[in-house]
């Protein structure tokens, strides 16, 4: 469970640090901000994901639990697509941070392309939080689903 929550921490303050950012509308202030957004979600985020599956092995095995029950094969398919959303999230900070630092070196206001990526980063982020916030619940509740 704590995985999951330093998942839906760093998650929660790279988008709200990256959402701040792109609503100054400051093409330096977004390429500074995305900067360190992009090592952080690499350092912290990916840290957390990559020891999540690990961490949960070890806290089935300490109290039991089976992967046969619903809500951890829920939970593994949720985990699933938290990632498959998270990946390219990852790369589109990268790309916007690009951008972003480019325009302002150019002296020019952000591309297109910029708006573009930053509406799919939102949208990413829907489904990608969404799964993160039932499998917290899943992992408290510990339901019978099926």
């Amino acid at each position: 469970m704590v995985g999951a929550t330093v998942i839906l921490g760093t998650g929660s303050g790279i988008a709200f640090f990256m959402l701040m950012a792109h609503r100054s509308g400051d093409a330096a202030f977004i390429g500074r901000t995305a900067r360190v957004v992009v090592i952080a979600d690499l350092i912290f985020t990916a840290t957390a994901v990559g020891l999540q599956p690990l961490t949960g092995w070890l806290l089935m095995r300490e109290t039991g639990a089976a992967f046969a029950q619903s809500w951890i094969v829920v939970s593994l398919i949720l985990y699933l697509i938290a990632g498959a959303f998270w990946l390219p999230v990852v790369w589109m900070q990268a790309r916007m941070r690009d951008l972003a630092l480019a325009a302002t070196q150019a002296g020019k206001v952000l591309p297109a392309a910029y708006y573009r990526l930053f509406r799919t980063w939102f949208l990413f982020a829907i489904p990608g939080f969404g799964a993160v916030l039932v499998i917290l619940y899943l992992m408290i509740a510990k339901p019978v689903l099926f």
